[in-house]
């Protein structure tokens, strides 16, 4: 069987969204997203560093929809890679300054990871990876992901004060 090279990436999220305006302000204030385009008064695409898009929002199937209800099939979170630990702690802070409410957070050894839900209520996970060489191996040399407690208040006093001013 043929396998997926190891330089293959998950390039971008499409999601449905009941109001299009709200999520924009969520993706692109709170998260940091640049808004790219338009499509028409139904869709956008969003990115970060001049990419064409890493969030695609759309209302062609879902304007004024209820969120999907738990319990169904379904994506259960978007994860968006920060670069390393100050990025992440920026976002983090971006998200606790708009209110939004935290659904977990965890330390898996391999990555730090903050989790919530955007306004329609699909999975947000944001993170950060570790360097692979910095990764828990079991004695076999798997990889031992954990999922311990993050320290939240560590992670914010990493955020560089002089970057988030300029946001």
């Amino acid at each position: 069987m043929s396998k997926a090279p190891p330089e293959t990436r998950i390039g971008h999220v499409h999601l449905k969204v009941s109001d299009l305006e709200r999520s924009i302000a969520f993706y692109r204030d709170v998260l940091g997203f640049d808004e790219v385009m338009r499509y028409g008064p139904s869709a956008a695409f969003l990115s970060a560093g001049g990419y064409h898009h890493h969030i695609g929002l759309n209302t062609w199937d879902s304007r004024g929809g209820p969120p999907a209800p738990r319990g169904s099939a379904g994506l259960y979170h978007t994860a968006i890679l920060y670069p390393d630990r100050a990025s992440l702690a920026e976002a983090l802070q971006r998200v606790i300054a708009a209110g939004v409410p935290l659904s977990g957070a965890a330390d898996h050894g391999v990555s730090e990871a903050i989790y919530f839900d955007d306004p329609d209520g699909n999975g947000v996970e944001i993170y950060r990876d570790r360097p692979q060489a910095d990764w828990p191996r079991a004695a076999d040399g798997s990889i031992a992901m954990s999922n311990t407690p993050l320290d939240l208040q560590a992670l914010l006093a990493e955020a560089a004060p002089d970057r988030l001013s300029q946001d």
